[in-house]
């Protein structure tokens, strides 16, 4: 059975660096995962107290809520081994 991912994307603003992160969660997630995520993007300037619930530090942050266990992965995104890893997600196999 396929996992369905919730992911969540915390960011202050419009800024290069928020607008970086979500640029290339969704690329990656459509490449990797089309059609078993969501992504859910809170401006912690519109909504300053969600910051507290996943304990976020530092922004950009993503959170992956499901599946479990729970991940963080802080910056833009930019970094796709970094990303694919620590969202626990195997490049598919086209074989």
């Amino acid at each position: 059975m396929e996992q369905f991912y919730e992911l969540r994307l915390y960011v202050a603003g419009k800024t290069p660096k928020s607008i970086t992160a979500l640029s290339n969660l969704k690329k990656y997630c459509e490449e990797h995962l089309a059609g078993q995520y969501t992504i859910e993007v809170i401006d912690l300037l519109q909504h300053p107290q969600l910051a507290e619930g996943d304990q976020i530090l530092a922004i950009p942050t993503l959170v992956k809520k499901v599946p479990e266990p729970v991940r963080k992965i802080i910056g833009d995104l930019s970094n796709i081994e970094k990303v694919l890893v620590g969202l626990d997600i195997r490049p598919r196999d086209f074989s």
